[in-house]
């Protein structure tokens, strides 16, 4: 009786959590095309000439771009330093696996502004004044606890017995992994890559220490656009964000399965 009643429950509360999460997204999309100059809501009339013009501006290509390649690098780059340490954490062969593990999830557990400044004084000490290699560390340093948290669960729900009968039939190491480890984790590899590039893509509070005005991300770009001026273009512009990040979740579903991907 009382598992009818949560699921009654459940069931009844989803769509208002939905409507109260989705809210202030449909409010930022629909304020976008209106034919207003001053964003106001509920909008007036409607039009894409806002799109049009943030599309054509060299400044907001140019944002897109840099963070763009800033996400997709820094994952791939994350990617390859988080698989062979979580093949050692995992593993345990080595003394201080939890140490490292401890060590790599620490961006955490800070408050990422923090993580930031501190990023930029390291920087400033080491006389590193290359502003597109600082994010790019940067962006590397605070994706990798998503990446290698995620091939952690991963490596948990191998199994190893196909790992042995691999080995027992004579396949070398490398390629027990190549053929029997990676297809097991291969979900997890994509649903790391994905949390990787949303964070990157999407942070505010690591790029606005470390960006200037010649290499400027997206969010970073938006800010300084609001402190100008409030019109649809902002709020084009955060839909173009909320476009891209749904288009990459809709390839994950696309290609493996979110379900698959987050190993449910």
């Amino acid at each position: 009786m009382n598992g009818q009643k949560n699921s009654r429950f459940v069931k009844a509360i989803t769509p208002v959590l939905l409507i109260f999460m989705l809210a202030p997204l449909l409010v930022v999309i629909s304020i976008s095309v209106s034919d207003n100059f001053l964003a106001t809501f509920p909008p007036k009339g409607f039009t894409f000439e806002w799109y049009g013009r943030v599309i054509a501006d060299a400044k907001f290509q140019h944002a897109f771009t840099t963070s763009l390649v800033l996400a997709i690098t820094s994952t791939l780059t994350a990617l390859l330093l988080a698989a062979p340490a979580a093949i050692v954490i995992h593993r345990g062969d080595l003394p201080g696996c939890q140490m490292l593990e401890t060590l790599l999830l620490s961006p955490m557990i800070l408050p990422i502004l923090i993580t930031g400044l501190a990023i930029l004084q390291f920087f400033s000490l080491a006389q590193m004044y290359s502003v597109p290699l600082n994010l790019y560390i940067g962006h590397i340093l605070i994706i990798m606890p998503y990446m290698l948290r995620t091939l952690l669960a991963s490596f948990k729900q191998i199994d190893h017995r196909l790992e042995e009968a691999a080995t027992t039939l004579g396949a070398s190491p490398i390629a027990v992994f190549w053929h029997v480890t990676l297809p097991q984790i291969m979900p997890g590899v994509f649903a790391g890559c994905l949390f990787a590039f949303l964070v990157s893509f999407d942070d505010f509070p690591v790029s606005f220490w470390l960006a200037d005005a010649g290499t400027e991300p997206l969010p970073i770009y938006l800010h300084h656009a609001l402190s100008r001026v409030f019109d649809p273009s902002i709020a084009a512009i955060s839909s173009l964000m909320i476009l891209t990040s749904v288009v990459t979740i809709l390839a994950l579903e696309r290609f493996v399965g979110i379900r698959k991907a987050m190993g449910i």
